[in-house]
């Protein structure tokens, strides 16, 4: 019986042994025409990858935002609205802690680090246009998406909308049989440039680090978390985060905020919440409120742009966090999570999403998926405090009236 090793063993694979065939070709000085075949299997990879990152942000986002709101009230916009804020102060935490910490170890990589060696070239490329920009995708999506989910509100447009979520069910597809298999091949070669060119040690002394102060900003948020949200509950602090570890660690296990669900209710329960708001609101969170996967996109790209040298000041980084966090709708089954989501936006921080920069981001993220994927989970149930303390100020008969 064929046995799968998952994506996480392969990625680390592929890393360890691209970085020593590209290490050792040079110390051995071989020829550099056998390297540059896997180098053009790479570049071809690429190329798909940039065409179908703009149809991935229109299958995914359409579909994502024309479900937030079918069932439009105030309990929904007050989900919506903290699950926003939540995320987007985890995305400040990381910003501000990484730009306090991380200069302190990190130093942008110079060809001085690679002794002058110039990184292998393929043996050739192809150009293949996307149907639209990146920019175009973005900017159609939010509209036809925003549009079809105030049309289904009134029966209306439920054709193209069912069309938007079977096209996002096509593209799911292709991302899990086909590019998702092939990254740890795509990585592969790219830490073959790595390891050849002599940047490999800095790469993996700063994978480490970036990678421990990633964990402990996932647990020091949610923590955060939890003590605010317990102050407008009943529910202790100490009891939140008791009643939680089932749910984190099925999380944890499966990698899965959908697959968790079941669980997390049970902790939503075992809190006092309604039960009625809870079955409510954790699954919307599972979608919208995905606060362990912004900090860790935000704590590996802030890695990576300084190892590049890139501009990360508020003015650039900014923008993109209240864009991220806008688009993490799409993030929830797709492959690779939020890493295949945030990649058609790194444009806005002057990383290509189908370059070597955006591979490193995605053997990082994929590497602490689960840590991230179980801080998601527990999220939602302060989330879900919050929304169960703010119905509590409706009238009795009608505080938890929600449309089916």
């Amino acid at each position: 019986m064929r046995r799968d090793w998952g994506l996480v063993p392969k990625l680390l694979l592929g890393i360890v042994i691209g970085a020593l065939v590209g290490y050792l070709w040079r110390v051995a000085s071989l020829p550099v025409l056998i390297l540059r075949v896997p180098l053009t299997l790479s570049s071809l990879f690429s190329t798909l990858l940039s065409f179908i990152i703009p149809i991935m942000i229109v299958a995914f986002v359409v579909a994502g935002i024309s479900n937030l709101t079918q069932n439009a009230g105030k309990l929904v916009t007050a989900t919506l609205l903290f699950s926003y804020t939540s995320l987007l102060a985890a995305a400040l935490m990381t910003y501000i802690v990484g730009q306090s910490i991380f200069p302190h170890f990190i130093r942008p990589i110079t060809q001085t680090a690679g002794e002058g060696i110039e990184a292998i070239e393929p043996l050739f490329s192809l150009q293949i246009s996307p149907f639209f920009g990146v920019t175009e995708a973005i900017i159609f999506a939010f509209l036809i998406g925003l549009a079809l989910s105030a049309l289904s509100r009134v029966n209306k447009a439920l054709t193209m909308k069912q069309l938007f979520i079977d096209f996002e069910a096509v593209i799911t597809y292709l991302l899990g049989r086909l590019i998702i298999p092939v990254l740890p091949y795509y990585i592969f070669a790219n830490f073959i440039n790595l390891g050849y060119t002599g940047q490999i040690a800095e790469v993996f002394k700063v994978f480490g680090i970036i990678l421990l102060l990633t964990f402990i900003q996932h647990f020091a948020y949610v923590l955060s978390l939890f003590g605010f949200a317990s102050r407008f509950v009943p529910t202790s602090f100490k009891d939140m985060i008791k009643n939680q570890v089932p749910a984190y660690l099925t999380a944890f296990g499966t990698q899965s905020s959908a697959a968790s669900i079941p669980v997390n209710l049970m902790s939503a329960r075992d809190n006092g919440f309604n039960e009625q708001i809870a079955e409510f609101v954790i699954p919307l969170t599972a979608t919208v409120h995905l606060p362990g996967s912004m900090i860790s996109v935000s704590s590996t790209l802030l890695g990576v742009m300084m190892m590049h040298g890139l501009d990360y000041s508020p003015q650039v980084m900014i923008p993109f966090y209240l864009t991220l966090g806008m688009s993490l709708v799409a993030a929830p089954g797709v492959p690779g999570g939020a890493i295949m989501t945030a990649l058609p936006f790194m444009y806005m921080v002057g990383i290509e999403p189908d370059g070597p920069l955006a591979s490193l981001l995605i053997t990082l993220y994929i590497t602490q998926d689960s840590f991230g994927t179980s801080i998601n989970v527990s999220g939602d149930n302060a989330i879900c405090a919050l929304v169960d303390a703010y119905a509590r100020r409706f009238k009795p008969a009608t505080r938890i009236k929600l449309e089916q």
